[in-house]
């Protein structure tokens, strides 16, 4: 490809559409419109269908893509050039090259700067990178596949979703259901404790082991992500107290609004894991309490109650444990409440299995990429393993 960049005059009173570039060769933004009187540009790029458009800053990102037909006209910065492919490539093809890591790690390898966030990437450099470039048809071929296991990752995304809306549609009826029974304060029947805070004066003890850490980033509304979970040193005596057990309720401190109280029930699904000090873990005392029900009601009725009872500094959401004690929580039967935790446990269950489908299918679909361009993956042998 060659670098082909028009520029287009910045008018007052004339509206330009602009655009961003995603990471990870995910496409573009649009980034609403602007007067061409409002900017200190005096000129714009302009993008036309099947260019190629990069962002020149944090290039080890992966912001790349081929123009889609609807962003055609619009304009980007003198910090996004633009590349007219030439006639051996499909543009096709070369979008699916744009979501490669091999990519990524070539133009991460190439940037200059000395300030990491301000290192970019200039297109002289970009066009030094050589990838292999397969005959039309195959190219053609290619897109074809991973067209369809895009299509296949679209659609289990689209009815997770639809599950997830379905998921909060149970908690709201979940909520009317119980508005006029009676609550308790979740302290009342749970123990809450904080997690592991870093000290230096323990790394000065002779009794020191490395356990599995959960931070606030695996905690998530209604489950838990354990694909990479951190270890820590602490002293044994604090592993030994903070060591999580089946049935704890996990609850985020906070973060942004979304985050607030979020969480799901350990299952002890690594042993000796404790967590961190950002993450609450409240343990259930009182057999007329469910667990799951407990994390079922703060993941939903507790969404707004945690907003607007905790505190806001510097943007950031927050409860301290004096709050999360005072949480109401219905005094319902327990068999009501387990009827509750297995409904939105039914939901959560099979909005999760599409989401590991997903997931799984992206992986695929990396390690096909990868193959195709670095040719330890034939066209043939792709479409047989497909």
């Amino acid at each position: 490809m060659r670098l082909d960049i028009q520029r287009t005059p910045m008018k007052p009173a004339t509206t330009y559409c602009l655009a961003g570039v995603l990471n990870a060769g995910q496409g573009l933004v649009a980034k609403g419109e602007l007067d061409g009187g409002d900017t200190e540009y005096a000129a714009m790029n302009v993008l036309h269908v099947d260019q190629v458009v990069m962002r020149k800053l944090t290039a080890w990102e992966g912001p790349i893509t081929v123009v889609s037909a609807e962003f055609d006209g619009f304009v980007v910065s003198n910090e996004f050039p633009t590349f007219t492919l030439g006639p051996e490539l499909m543009p096709d093809w070369m979008r699916h090259v744009c979501r490669s890591p091999r990519l990524w790690a070539e133009m991460k390898n190439r940037v200059s700067g000395t300030v990491q966030r301000r290192k970019r990437l200039n297109p002289e450099q970009l066009l030094q990178i050589q990838l292999p470039i397969p005959p039309r048809e195959v190219q053609a071929r290619i897109v074809e596949m991973l067209d369809a296991i895009d299509d296949q990752i679209t659609a289990l995304d689209a009815e997770a979703d639809v599950l997830d809306e379905l998921w909060w549609a149970l908690g709201r009826e979940m909520a009317a259901a119980v508005a006029d029974e009676g609550t308790v304060p979740l302290a009342s029947f749970c123990d809450i404790s904080g997690g592991l805070t870093k000290n230096k004066k323990d790394f000065e003890q002779p009794d020191l082991v490395e356990v599995p850490y959960l931070r606030v980033a695996n905690v998530h509304r209604h489950h838990l992500n354990l694909s990479e979970v951190a270890t820590i040193q602490t002293t044994r005596a604090k592993a030994e107290k903070l060591r999580l057990q089946p049935g704890d309720v996990l609850m985020n401190e906070g973060g942004d609004k979304d985050k607030l109280g979020r969480g799901h029930v350990w299952e002890g699904q690594i042993p000796d894991c404790i967590h961190q000090n950002h993450v609450f873990r409240v343990r259930v005392t009182d057999q007329r309490f469910d667990p799951y029900f407990v994390s079922a009601w703060g993941n939903t009725f507790g969404r707004n109650w945690f907003e607007t009872f905790g505190t806001q500094t510097t943007g950031i959401a927050s409860i301290n444990r004096a709050t999360l004690s005072r949480f109401p929580v219905p005094d319902l039967p327990l068999s009501v409440q387990q009827d509750w935790a297995r409904r939105l446990g039914v939901v959560v269950k099979t909005m999760d299995s599409l989401r590991v489908q997903a997931a799984s299918l992206r992986k695929v679909r990396g390690g096909l990429l990868s193959g195709l361009l670095d040719r330890t993956v034939n066209i043939e042998s792709a479409e047989l393993e497909v």
